[in-house]
């Protein structure tokens, strides 16, 4: 009598009921529940929202994470889905917002829990625990879990997206704590700042001026030596790189292995994105990986109505939801993504950006390359290409820059066993790995070369696919500024926070691999800031005399002009051969500009140094859309582009 009582006051407090059920005997409801999901199956070929062949696929056995052998979610609308449910389970619809839920239940669950599995404990009525779900076929294998926990449960109906808001309602801040502190404090820079770093840097700048005010040409020496050792070893470690994958050129893709494939889950960070967001809808429907074993989370900050209003009118299809990201200390990608994390089922987790247009069989792929490797693979990058090079010179020199890191530099340093410094997007993980490394430091601007460096550290290997992934050229020149800032930014902090114990680094990664890291982070920074120096030498050339040039060596002036042509060789070669790879129809030629947009990356890097002390956590934020000029960039089809 008292359950009948419960459900009745449940449906009284209930909100919109999805398909009119009742529930008149919970002691049939249990017994429905705990039928199994072959059952749910027929109910759902019943209401005609499934084939017949569907529930017996390959694809519709495979195991959920809560143990279910049926996954119906990613073809079905959810309100369709729920209403067949309420029918089946008998379970009653209830608005989980209004009254909000009690947070001792939760507590006693785990918030990470109530996400993952899309489930949220009411109230308490009773002898029994309402338990409101948006995946009732998965509910009977996580009420034994659920009760060892809470004691006796009832289930009800609500959706997911209610679930997740009334979730953020009650615990919204411990959410935004647990995905800003993930990463270990030793392994974080969110330690990073404060006054005494400004009072530490402040009295640093002080005793240099100091030095160089009275030994000038010493200092000089000193700061050239090291641009020059930077800008020699990068070229060194880039055309090593670049001789390693042409060497070994990628094997041909293998055909799939046969058997289930894999729950894969995407996730896509958006902030102020609503013009593209319709866009970023249509080129993921071109994905051609099993719409029920796939699902897009489209992570989107609370505050951000514009961008939620936009998706919400793209008219976004079963497997894509919307995940609301609650505020939090900092503003940042990789604070997206955590929270997103714990809404996902998939056992490989993939990363997007909002402008990109992956090759539809981009998903196949990377499962094949993941099925055919050890479990020491825990990455799978893909390549990053543009699908505006002809906007400008700007856009030719990015088209060029990414043609030679993604084809043929970084495959080269994954060859090598150097540690991968990941690109932000194009990014497959198996899912336990990143459990296990913590996902994503939420307070590093570059959460993606932090990330690969994490990986290599706990032991695992990053792998270059050849599958390509389209994006925009930021191609303005202040915004290219801002953007590149941030990713400059963001390597010194991944260097100064993987320094801390240097000594631990090498022992965890090798002779190699920290050489590597010390080239690829400390030199680039060096060269970039210290840049002006060696351009100072060009005063040469018009008849003025340098003080420095003065000061050196016999034959070290020879030494450095031969420094400076092997960079340049290497770089306009490296550019050639990557440009023709990637198959754009710009003119190569334009590979010998190169060396007049490396000076864009000095006045970046000026403001990432100033950023790293007073504003280390701040996300320059790149818009995206403005010169979005395909919409067969998923298809691998070029628009023909003037050189």
């Amino acid at each position: 009598m008292r359950l009948v009582m419960t459900v009745r006051h449940l449906i009284s407090i209930g909100g919109p009921r999805m398909g009119g059920s009742r529930i008149h005997d919970p002691g049939a409801a249990q017994a429905q529940e705990s039928a199994g999901p072959d059952r749910f199956a027929l109910s759902l070929l019943r209401h005609g929202l499934i084939r017949p062949e569907q529930p017996g696929s390959a694809a519709a056995r495979q195991p959920a994470p809560g143990g279910s052998g049926f996954l119906p979610h990613g073809t079905l609308a959810e309100d369709d889905l729920l209403a067949a449910a309420g029918d089946h389970f008998g379970a009653p619809f209830v608005d989980p917002v209004s009254p909000p839920p009690e947070a001792a239940a939760i507590d006693r669950l785990g918030t990470g829990f109530c996400q993952r599995h899309g489930i949220l404990p009411l109230r308490r009525a009773g002898a029994v625990t309402v338990v409101a779900t948006s995946r009732p076929e998965t509910f009977a294998t996580l009420r034994p879990v659920i009760e060892a926990q809470i004691g006796p449960v009832l289930m009800a109906l609500a959706p997911a997206a209610r679930i997740a808001q009334a979730l953020a309602l009650v615990r919204g801040p411990q959410i935004a704590h647990a995905a800003e502190t993930r990463v270990a404090t030793d392994l974080s820079c969110r330690t990073w700042g404060g006054i005494g770093l400004k009072l530490t840097v402040a009295a640093i700048f002080a005793a240099l001026m100091g030095l160089v005010a009275n030994f000038p040409v010493t200092i000089g020496l000193v700061l050239l030596v090291m641009v020059l050792g930077a800008m020699v070893l990068s070229t060194l470690m880039k055309l090593v790189c670049g001789i390693a994958t042409l060497r070994r050129p990628a094997p041909p893709q293998p055909d799939p292995v046969a058997g289930p494939l894999p729950r894969v889950s995407v996730l896509v960070a958006l902030y102020r994105e609503s013009d593209i967001a319709p866009r970023l809808v249509r080129r993921l429907s071109r994905l051609d990986y099993p719409r029920d074993l796939l699902e897009v989370v489209l992570a989107v900050e609370e505050e951000d109505h514009l961008t939620r209003n936009a998706l919400e009118g793209a008219g976004l299809p079963a497997w894509m939801r919307i995940v609301v990201v609650p505020p939090g200390r900092v503003k940042t990608k990789p604070r997206a993504l955590n929270v997103a994390l714990d809404h996902c089922h998939g056992a490989i987790i993939g990363v997007y950006d909002a402008e990109d247009a992956p090759d539809p069989d981009q998903i196949r792929r990377v499962v094949t390359h993941f099925r055919q490797s050890d479990s020491g693979l825990a990455c799978v990058q893909g390549v990053l290409d543009y699908y505006n090079p002809a906007t400008n010179w700007i856009a030719r020199m990015f088209t060029i820059e990414y043609a030679a890191w993604f084809r043929l530099i970084l495959p080269g340093v994954a060859r090598l066993g150097l540690m991968v410094p990941l690109g932000g997007t194009t990014l497959f993980f198996r899912r336990d790995v990143l459990d296990d490394i913590g996902a994503w430091d939420s307070h590093n601007v570059t959460e993606d070369a932090d990330l690969g460096i994490r990986l290599a550290r706990a032991g695992y290997r990053t792998e270059l696919l050849s599958t390509v992934t389209r994006e925009e050229a930021n191609c303005r020149p202040v915004p290219w500024v801002k953007q590149r800032s941030r990713w400059i930014k963001g390597h010194m902090m991944t260097w100064i926070v993987h320094m801390r114990q240097p000594l631990r680094l090498w022992r965890e990664v090798g002779t190699r691999a920290f050489l590597g890291f010390q080239v690829m982070f400390l030199g680039a920074a060096v060269q970039t800031l210290l840049a002006p120096l060696l351009w100072s030498f060009w005063i040469i050339a018009f008849g003025f005399s340098h003080p420095l040039a003065e000061a050196l060596p016999e034959g070290v002036a020879w030494a450095m002009l031969a420094a400076f042509l092997l960079s340049a060789v290497v770089d306009f070669t490296l550019g050639w051969l990557a440009l023709k790879q990637a198959g754009h129809r710009i003119s190569k030629f334009w590979v010998f500009t190169l060396h007049l947009y490396q000076p864009l990356a000095t006045f970046a890097g000026a403001k990432a140094l100033w950023e790293l002390i007073t504003r280390p956590f701040y996300w320059d934020k790149t818009s995206h859309g403005i010169f979005d000029n395909i919409e067969a960039a998923g298809t691998g089809r070029k628009k023909p582009a003037k050189g």
